[in-house]
């Protein structure tokens, strides 16, 4: 019988050390810009209470949630009727109290709450660790994948999101990624739904809407209609779909669509502000651009809604995030508001594969391999390894005295800058040989010059 060949399941991923290394850079200029802005480090349990998760990501968020079994003979409280209806959605609570992280917001929030009196507001911190979302796995789209994010809570300050869109442009500036951080405002597309008349469909409405780039303005409407929405309400919609011009011009085409709607106006204030502060600030490199159709589907937003996405790539977002009014007062603190952005660690690495932008130095993951001839020269290798590693200097002894050019073609593959051998003669007469791999070019050194020569 054949022995069947291991595997990971769909949506999940090994990363070669070459991968690690190109992660863990991203990781470094996420977190650096993090701690320059000002945030600090949390981390929180890779599983919640399923209470804790559902009912905050809307209906098609709640279906993504990866539930866990309970310990155990976990079918041993369930109610056998629901049992032999096979009704798995009223079996969940019965048979499942805990499920893994969606996201790190929600995670974030009930963790505000549990320690609101030991933390300083406004609180401000970052978080970089997994979730998992049971999505139909698909380029650029994985059901594990890590999430770097941002959050404030316990202001209401707008000038909070004009930070984040800066810390946007702060990250990918320093990871020369060209990107647009498109912009909106919920409390936009409440007033629409209000002058539609659809305010009870507003989910609906924006759960359609955000799936603009994906599927297009005809699909759009056919599932606005699906879920009972009027033909004269789509109509009264209907500019969105189309308006364009710089920002000026369609906040005043708004206008006018909006004037009957308070919600409305006060979210087309709240844009004006932050577009007029971040272009006085000025951006490094990424585009700030209005996107009224942006509507980002998670029912905890209220306010500004931020996406971005890569130039040149045809990825998707890789960002993403917004002003939530009252996200902790489902854990029972009310009036607390927050704002956030995260980034999609997994996504970025592509573009930034794709665009070609990692440095070379990253694929080295060794500076310099010492040849193994034997005991002796071996003890001297390992030595000198120990005072080059002190000046931050990646190196290693090869472990056996093998032929050299099974060495030297280890060398080649861990992509090595310099060779050192050291012999019998070079032993007795306290040198070494020092090649450079790239070149080719071969010196004697004395032992205590390597250190400065490398």
């Amino acid at each position: 019988m054949a022995i069947q060949k291991p595997s990971i399941p769909k949506g999940t991923r090994d990363f070669s050390p070459e991968e690690v290394s190109k992660r863990q850079y991203i990781f470094d200029k996420i977190r650096h810009q993090f701690q320059l802005f000002g945030y600090s480090p949390i981390e929180t349990p890779s599983f919640e209470n399923l209470s804790t998760l559902t009912g905050k990501y809307g209906e098609e968020g709640d279906r993504l949630i990866f539930k866990i079994l309970n310990s155990g003979d976990y079918l041993a409280k369930a109610d056998e009727k629901l049992l032999a209806e096979k009704n798995s959605q009223k079996l969940i609570s019965q048979i499942s109290e805990k499920a893994l992280r969606y996201d790190l917001t929600v995670p974030f929030a009930r963790y505000v709450v549990q320690h609101q009196n030991e933390i300083t507001l406004p609180f401000k911190r970052y978080q970089m660790q997994p979730v998992w979302r049971a999505d139909r796995p698909q380029k650029g789209r994985f059901r594990e994948f890590y999430q770097c994010d941002a959050d404030v809570v316990g202001s209401d300050s707008l000038l909070q999101e004009v930070e984040l869109v800066s810390l946007y442009d702060a990250v990918f500036s320093e990871l020369n990624v060209p990107v647009e951080i498109h912009f909106n405002n919920r409390k936009i597309l409440s007033g629409l739904a209000e002058v539609a008349n659809i305010s009870d469909k507003l989910i609906d409405f924006t759960v359609a809407l955000d799936k603009l780039d994906k599927i297009g303005e005809e699909k759009v409407k056919e599932e606005m209609r699906e879920k009972g929405i009027s033909e004269n309400a789509i109509q009264i919609l209907s500019p969105l779909f189309t308006m364009s011009g710089d920002f000026q011009s369609q906040l005043t085409s708004l206008e006018s669509i909006l004037s009957s709607s308070e919600i409305g106006m006060k979210g087309i204030e709240e844009l004006r502000f932050v577009f007029e502060k971040v272009q006085k600030l000025g951006l490094k490199s990424a585009e700030l651009v209005l996107n009224l159709t942006l509507a980002r589907g998670l029912d905890y937003y209220t306010g500004a809604i931020l996406e971005v996405k890569a130039k040149g790539v045809q990825l998707g977002s890789i960002g993403g995030g917004g002003r939530y009014d009252d996200l902790t007062g489902i854990f029972g603190l009310k009036g607390l508001s927050g704002v956030g952005i995260s980034f999609g660690l997994d996504r970025i690495y592509l573009v930034v594969e794709e665009l070609n932008l990692f440095p070379e130095s990253i694929e080295n993951s060794l500076d310099v391999l010492f040849i193994n001839f034997g005991e002796k020269e071996a003890d001297k290798s390992m030595e000198l390894a120990m005072k080059l590693r002190t000046k931050g200097i990646r190196c290693e002894v090869y472990p056996d005295a093998a032929k050299m050019k099974k060495q030297m073609q280890y060398a080649d593959k861990k992509s090595v800058k310099f060779v050192v051998m050291i012999g019998e003669e070079e032993l007795n007469s306290g040198k070494l040989t020092l090649k450079n791999m790239e070149s080719g070019k071969q010196e004697s050194l004395l032992f205590e010059e390597l250190k400065t020569k490398i």
